[in-house]
């Protein structure tokens, strides 16, 4: 089946939408009860039913017209951020992060500190000299979780003080994601890695529901958690046989992805993807005339990447709409986006 005519009614409104939605709510590693609650609601209107494992990954059956093979489809919903490690004696925090970033991207920016009781205080990210006009050293201090401190929106003058907010070691930090959605389809916050991919699947379903549309295959969808340390999907479903990773396409030097292109990951950290499933990729995006770039990522794991090395027997791929600038001030545009998703219908719908 071709799927030229696709991409057109693809609801671009809708994914967009989505998109924001979840960007603006807090979920780093470990912390994404909030999203995944939202997540279940919204694929519950679309008519479809989110389950969840022990661990927390969601899992969405799409029936196929055949279960002679499932294909699943990863993206995830966890972020960077960090946890409260200790409580200074001034009453700042010293802080750990969750994910693997510099720490330059957060020196300056706003958070919530999100307290085991269900309070939440505004802060901001400062080196421990945050004034020039203070210390001499303070342009070229080494930037590192040392270094780095949280001041909290709050009257606070002693370790005492931050306490009786309620706030304690390992309670969860979120960065501000600073969302910006441009009437031109510039798409700037942090988190697009991986909440893009998340909407993307999202308008996959929206169009599937609208269309009336059922896949060749059954398709499982993995909603995964613990991605930004690791290991997301090291667990996934037994019937799956084929694994779709969609996470943000790496963009910068040696790469030849843009923020408008559907990324085709041939081979990162953990080894090259499988031949016939990469090449079938590659075919479809020609064929559907989706822009778009195979590339290599050297310092990349996905996934995919959990789900092999936790044993899973699957042939794999990794796609997903370029992202400039990841893990720190991200950027994309709608159309790597919704031709992300089409990509992915184009696979379903014929393999």
């Amino acid at each position: 089946m071709s799927t030229a005519a696709l991409k057109p009614q693809l609801n671009r409104q809708y994914i967009v939408e989505q998109l924001e939605k979840l960007l603006n709510i807090p979920s780093p590693s470990g912390y994404c009860m909030a999203i995944m609650k939202h997540l279940g609601e919204e694929v519950g209107k679309l008519g479809f039913t989110m389950e969840q494992t022990p661990k927390g990954t969601g899992i969405i059956t799409i029936p196929g017209q055949s279960d002679e093979k499932v294909i699943g489809i990863s993206a995830h919903v966890d972020t960077l951020g960090a946890m409260v490690r200790s409580i200074k004696p001034s009453g700042m925090i010293r802080f750990t992060s969750i994910g693997g970033y510099a720490m330059e991207t957060v020196e300056g920016e706003y958070c919530l500190i999100h307290t085991r009781d269900g309070r939440q205080y505004e802060g901001t990210v400062l080196t421990t000299k945050p004034s020039v006009h203070v210390y001499p050293d303070a342009r070229d201090m080494k930037r590192d979780e040392a270094n780095m401190e949280i001041r909290i929106d709050e009257s606070v003058n002693s370790k005492e003080d931050t306490e009786k907010l309620g706030i304690g070691v390992g309670d969860f930090i979120s960065w501000d994601p600073r969302v910006r959605i441009l009437p031109n389809g510039w798409i700037k916050s942090r988190h697009l890695d991986d909440k893009a991919a998340v909407a993307a699947l999202l308008g996959f379903m929206e169009w599937l529901k609208r269309e009336g549309k059922t896949p060749l295959h059954t398709v499982k969808l993995v909603i995964s958690t613990y991605e930004e340390v690791g290991h997301g999907a090291s667990y996934i479903p037994g019937d799956i046989t084929e694994f779709i990773a969609v996470d943000m396409g790496a963009l910068g030097d040696d790469l030849s992805g843009s923020e408008k292109h559907v990324s085709i990951c041939a081979k990162d950290s953990s080894g090259p993807y499988d031949y016939g499933m990469t090449s079938k990729m590659i075919e479809l995006a020609k064929r559907e005339e989706l822009p778009h770039a195979v590339d290599i990522y050297p310092q990349y794991g996905s996934d995919a990447t959990a789900a092999l090395r936790g044993g899973s027997n699957i042939r794999a791929a990794l796609i997903g709409p370029g992202v400039h600038a990841s893990h720190g001030m991200e950027r994309t545009h709608a159309d790597a986006v919704v031709n992300t998703a089409a990509l992915l219908l184009a696979y379903v719908m014929e393999a």
